[in-house]
């Protein structure tokens, strides 16, 4: 058994739409009184799309983002170190 680690990597360009993405998912969300940060935090965890309000198409913009690109870019973003390389 090798103990390789894999690499992972997000894209500029996807960066931006994850950008784009979530901004409009928390806007949608603020528009219909929750508080988008639960409720986002509710749906990375579960992966369960009731989290996110139907209103502007936003659960199903969501749904087109892949978490683990999400989750690295939120980590990035949360320590400083700018978005992803290309």
């Amino acid at each position: 058994m090798q103990d390789k680690t894999v690499e992972f990597s997000v894209d500029k360009d996807t960066d931006d739409v994850l950008k784009t993405t979530l901004k409009t998912v928390y806007e949608a969300l603020v528009q219909k009184g929750y508080n988008p940060i639960n409720q986002i935090v509710g749906y990375i965890l579960s992966e369960d799309p009731t989290y996110i309000t139907t209103y502007n198409n936003a659960r199903s913009l969501i749904r087109h983002i892949d978490r683990d690109e999400l989750l690295q870019e939120l980590v990035r973003t949360y320590l400083g170190l700018g978005t992803a390389k290309k």
